[in-house]
């Protein structure tokens, strides 16, 4: 499946796209979770914020 991810990321008009995973503590559990979301490129550092 990554792979795949990664290749559809490099084609075309998303050239400039990337997948950010950060690990959050959840307020319920306290355990970890990743949380994914694809952004543009520019856009990286506003979402680990």
């Amino acid at each position: 499946m990554a792979k795949k991810t990664v290749a559809t990321l490099q084609t075309g008009a998303s050239k400039k796209m990337t997948k950010a995973i950060k690990m959050v503590k959840s307020p319920k559990t306290g355990a970890y979770i990743f949380e994914e979301k694809i952004v543009n490129a520019d856009d990286v550092e506003s979402f680990f914020k």
